[in-house]
């Protein structure tokens, strides 16, 4: 089994060319006919999540996060991304990144948090023109049972599992339908406003994107580690049962930059 197994078994349902034309999906380091003996999956690449690999014997490194993402002008100790590629160049470490391609998929980023949040009737928020059943961005689904909003915003925490939530005026409209996006969601906010979305989940808000809905959707920043972190699984998933025999497993390294303090 090689590297370029793995690589291939993800793109089956992201493939390269649905990223967007400022992305650095794919194989970062190492070489596609190397063998692959055990893989560790994260969110983000950092020379703990390498040293992880290395205590673990894992050769290959799969992210959704690129570590590359602008051009290396050298390879120094001088940043934190110079350091983990040298690092995995070292020891033999293949670094292969799913980003936007998955952000893109129907079966990505976005349908998993709308699963784990419980929405039903799932379709693509923004479909794709060439490709619409199965490439976009965000989701839209619905709950079975409209519910307060303070009752999905209940939801929302637990089921990211965050202290606290960011979030415009509540309606006090009761919540069915839901769009969401995965990660930095904010150009796909119309989106949401013209399917009629009771709310919108995302991550990256800045202040004065939260007077736009203007009472009209309950727009929620869900943080974008927190939005994402399900990614994990869905593509320790995807090699697990593309081979079944070869070991993969998620990188216990934290690797959210983000902290909270919540006040007593």
């Amino acid at each position: 089994m090689t590297v370029k197994d793995i690589l291939n078994c993800i793109t089956e349902i992201a493939p390269l060319q649905w990223q967007e034309s400022y992305d650095n999906a794919g194989l970062q380091v190492g070489d596609l006919n190397a063998e692959a003996r055990k893989a560790l999956v994260c969110l983000d690449i950092t020379e703990e999540v390498v040293d992880e690999a290395v205590a673990k014997d894992c050769n290959v490194i799969v992210s959704h996060h690129p570590l590359i993402f602008r051009g290396l002008k050298h390879l120094t100790p001088e940043t934190y991304i110079e350091r983990a590629v040298m690092k995995a160049i070292k020891n033999d470490i293949a670094l292969i990144s799913m980003h936007t391609n998955l952000d893109n998929s129907y079966l990505g980023v976005s349908r998993v948090l709308a699963e784990r949040l419980g929405l039903k009737n799932l379709h693509l928020l923004q479909p794709s023109i060439t490709e619409p059943e199965v490439c976009g961005s965000g989701m839209l689904g619905e709950f079975e049972r409209p519910m307060e909003d303070v009752d999905f915003l209940n939801l929302v925490a637990k089921t990211i599992d965050s202290p606290c939530l960011r979030h415009s005026a509540l309606t006090g409209r009761k919540i069915q339908k839901v769009a969401l996006c995965g990660g930095a969601g904010v150009p796909f906010m119309t989106d949401a406003l013209k399917n009629h979305a009771d709310a919108y989940l995302t991550a990256d808000i800045k202040y004065h994107d939260f007077f736009v809905p203007e009472g009209n959707i309950l727009l929620v920043d869900g943080g974008h580690f927190e939005t994402e972190q399900f990614t994990k699984e869905l593509l320790c998933d995807l090699i697990r049962k593309k081979f079944p025999k070869f070991a993969a497993e998620i990188a216990e390294t934290r690797t959210n930059a983000v902290y909270y303090f919540v006040r007593n």
